[in-house]
């Protein structure tokens, strides 16, 4: 069988609403990995949010964090790494007008560390840490970001984003994370999943027809249009599903992921 590379996104996909790989969703991914396939993951979480499931699922391939911000293979060298950054002085200019804004929180962050302009708003959960300091806060950020996470209301949403757009037009894409709270992410323009996972396809031979990817939001989109054999889940988004190639059958609460992988590899 021609080896696949399977491009899993996390939150929403591969783990459950607890935000945890089930044992069967885990088991038939290191199951497609013994029959010769590729998994890796493709999230739009940051590196330190997303190791843990790296290391559950003992992988070794490439992956890809931030929506396509860094791809890289995790404590390993890689002549095809890359990491895209914006200019730090945005994240500065957006911190000046917070209050014209309406934002709760200005963060910026890149592979390793994190900083925040506020603890009041601080949580843990954001961040997979509950130990901040004030090596945290945003004066300290010296370096470019690979990204911004701005949370504002979700009355005002739409106009923060409109406006940042507008401002920072040729630099800058603006993508909505999913969920409770209206958290924006700030990258560098033209980045997303599609074109890091492309890095991924080119150094292991893999051609997109032999690319299977999964996901459920907007910012798969261009994955899974991309990919050979683009899979949204059923609790995915109506706009996903309409460019997806399938649906799954489950969701991600009844390992839907798992059960399509398994049934569509014949593991």
């Amino acid at each position: 069988m021609t080896k696949k590379l399977i491009a899993i996104d996390l939150d929403g996909t591969t783990l459950n609403s607890q935000s945890l790989i089930s044992t069967r969703t885990a088991d038939v991914l290191n199951r497609a990995t013994a029959a010769g396939h590729y998994v890796s993951i493709a999230t739009g979480r940051p590196f330190r949010m997303s190791d843990h499931f790296y290391q559950q699922l003992k992988l070794e391939t490439p992956m890809v964090t931030f929506n396509g911000g860094l791809v890289h293979k995790p404590r390993q060298t890689w002549e095809y790494e890359r990491e895209i950054s914006l200019d730090k002085e945005i994240a500065f200019e957006i911190l000046a007008q917070k209050e014209k804004l309406n934002l709760d929180f200005v963060a910026a962050e890149n592979r390793e560390t994190f900083y925040i302009d506020t603890f009041d708003q601080f949580e843990g959960m954001f961040f997979a840490t509950d130990t901040v300091s004030e090596a945290n806060l945003f004066h300290n950020l010296k370096s470019n970001p690979t990204s911004l996470l701005i949370k504002t209301k979700h009355e005002f949403a739409a106009d923060v984003s409109h406006s940042l757009q507008t401002q920072f037009n040729n630099e800058i894409d603006v993508r909505t994370w999913g969920g409770p709270n209206a958290i924006l992410e700030i990258v560098p323009k033209g980045v997303q999943k599609a074109m890091a996972v492309s890095v991924i396809a080119d150094s292991l031979k893999i051609k997109p027809k032999d690319i299977i990817a999964f996901g459920d939001e907007h910012n798969d989109l261009e994955l899974l249009e991309y990919a050979g054999w683009g899979v949204a889940m059923k609790n995915g988004t109506d706009q996903l599903k309409g460019v997806a190639n399938d649906v799954t059958t489950k969701n991600n609460n009844e390992d839907g992921l798992a059960d399509y992988l398994e049934k569509y590899l014949s593991l």
